[in-house]
């Protein structure tokens, strides 16, 4: 088995992309309820804050801070894409490798991770995660995409509800590293 070299900082906060192993299929959107109970139940048990999150029918990103002292990220995420995965219909193809393993193919093996190292870089990956509904097209305005953290944002003060409402984002560095 291959050692997956990742960055870990005990209490740290994440940047996370997460893709289905099928990209044309729309899974995380369809079955949005047992992948909220997935969320949930990690969090009981292995406990996270959710700080941005954006779920795209392909794919979701977030911004995950986690318990001082802790950094096992891997393991929440092993766990989450595990009970979403037994949680819905078993219909979709599975490769020979998987099949050995007793995998499912709901999820592609590996996720992209990214350490939060200072402001700049935590408030540019948290308005790429808010503008990626937009950025894919799924919507024309921020606030009209359903699956995502930018309305608890809105309650809180943090963005106006007509944020990115139609127009660019000409002056937001929203690339992403």
């Amino acid at each position: 088995m291959t050692n997956y070299r990742r960055f870990r900082v005990p209490g740290g906060v994440y940047f996370f992309t997460l893709r289905l192993e099928d990209h044309a299929r729309t899974l995380l959107t369809d079955h949005i309820d047992p992948l909220r109970a997935a969320f949930r139940a990690v969090r009981t048990r292995h406990p996270f804050e959710i700080d941005a999150i954006v779920i795209l029918p392909s794919h979701l990103h977030c911004l995950w801070s986690l318990p001082e002292n802790d950094s096992d990220y891997s393991r929440r995420w092993r766990q989450i894409k595990s009970n979403f995965s037994k949680a819905i219909p078993a219909d979709e193809t599975i490769s020979e490798s998987r099949r050995r393993k007793n995998e499912r193919g709901v999820w592609q093996r590996r996720f992209w991770e990214h350490t939060i190292r200072d402001h700049r870089g935590y408030a540019t990956r948290f308005d790429y995660i808010h503008y990626n509904p937009v950025k894919h097209g799924f919507v024309d305005r921020v606030k009209d995409w359903p699956y995502s953290s930018f309305h608890r944002c809105v309650r809180l003060g943090v963005y106006p509800e007509d944020w990115c409402g139609g127009g660019g984002l000409e002056d937001l560095d929203l690339e992403e590293r």
